[in-house]
């Protein structure tokens, strides 16, 4: 038995996550159908943590799955319950579901996201079973707030997606989901005309169901690819290079997801490039502008990125030169908030990189404030 426990907890364990388009497609039902199917197949698997968010059906379908105990944790004279990671090892089953993927743990916690608590199961060698909307995911954050108008502020990284063994679409039409809502499966009776007017509505529905299909196939184009090259049975193709040129103002935020979407799409290596002007960065001259650019570092980490500070009196002379050194092969600008007469006068970082840099594909982000919560 010894032998056997070691060997659990030396091998990281498999991740399935349940994507879908939008509250009430099903996922967590059939993430618990699966689970039941698991149990009959002699598969010890327990509820590390389940939302049933009170709709009767996914209720039945817990049925007598063994629920590990939640923790207790004490918040603003409440007490509010989390997923207890420890409890999870110590009982240590071989597989552990875990709802609501994107979810921010209450302060106090062992981790600030459960994500995270999930990547501790799978590091002590426990499959997971996992579920979230394809809204979370960090890279499409700005194309789901202009479709629907929402802000989404819990997100997963992609990178986090990238490491699933398995990505399960939970599909539904359109009209079936709508008429979910209407007959009160999906959200309480005096919530349905406004979210049926708002986030629900045809054209959001219709572009979020594309992106969940398309980061599904993504996944699987992905896997099929690793799985060639492993088996040799195709010729490793030279991996394209994405370069994300960060500036000290508002915004950056958009430009790592268009980035991280387009390292995503090639399979890439992607770097985060900030260049410091000597006595003019590390926080002394402006300690907002220095924050700033410290979470969307960090946010780009998260994504998988390589984050790269160059220290160069000359913005353009850096950038230039590391494109060049690395064999860049896609660049992402933000868009000059300056008037055409400054850029005459003083010159362009975006002009001279093209001026100079050849065989690399230029992509210029349109820069507004980015006023979600990181």
């Amino acid at each position: 038995m010894a032998e056997l426990k070691l060997e659990k907890t030396t091998e990281p364990g498999k991740l399935r996550i349940y994507i879908g388009a939008a509250p009430g497609v099903g996922k967590t039902f059939l993430m618990l159908r699966d689970a039941h199917l698991l149990k009959e197949q002699g598969v010890d698997i327990v509820l590390g943590l389940i939302e049933t968010h009170g709709r009767k059906e996914t209720l039945a379908q817990v049925g007598d799955l063994e629920q590990v105990p939640l923790k207790v944790i004490p918040y603003r004279s409440v007490e509010l319950k989390e997923m207890d990671v420890d409890a999870v090892i110590a009982r240590h089953p071989q597989t552990a579901i875990v709802d609501e993927l994107a979810h921010t743990n209450v302060p106090g916690s062992k981790n600030r996201k459960r994500y995270e608590d999930v990547l501790e199961l799978l590091d002590a060698g426990i499959n997971v079973l996992t579920a979230v909307n394809i809204q979370h995911l960090e890279t499409l954050n700005d194309a789901v707030a202009r479709s629907a108008n929402t802000t989404v502020r819990e997100t997963v990284p992609d990178s986090f997606i990238k490491r699933a063994d398995e990505v399960v679409n939970v599909d539904v039409t359109v009209d079936e989901l709508r008429s979910r809502l209407r007959q009160g499966k999906i959200y309480a009776p005096d919530k349905v005309e406004q979210s049926l007017a708002n986030f629900f509505r045809k054209g959001n529905l219709n572009l979020l169901r594309e992106l969940s299909l398309r980061v599904t196939a993504e996944q699987v184009g992905s896997r099929a690819a690793e799985y060639r090259r492993v088996q040799g049975l195709e010729q490793a193709l030279v991996p394209e290079k994405v370069m994300v040129c960060l500036s000290d103002r508002a915004g950056n935020e958009k430009l790592v997801r268009v980035g991280a979407r387009i390292a995503g799409r090639l399979a890439s290596d992607w770097f985060v490039v900030y260049v410091a002007r000597p006595q003019r960065d590390h926080g002394h001259g402006d300690p907002a502008a220095y924050d700033r650019l410290q979470s969307v570092q960090r946010m780009a980490r998260e994504l998988g990125a390589k984050i790269v500070v160059l220290e160069d009196k000359n913005v353009s002379d850096a950038l230039i030169r590391f494109a060049q050194q690395e064999s860049i092969s896609h660049v992402v600008f933000g868009q000059s908030v300056r008037s055409r007469w400054d850029i005459l006068l003083r010159g362009s970082v975006l002009n001279r990189f093209l001026n100079e840099v050849r065989d690399v594909t230029v992509q210029v982000v349109p820069m507004q404030r980015d006023l979600r919560r990181i």
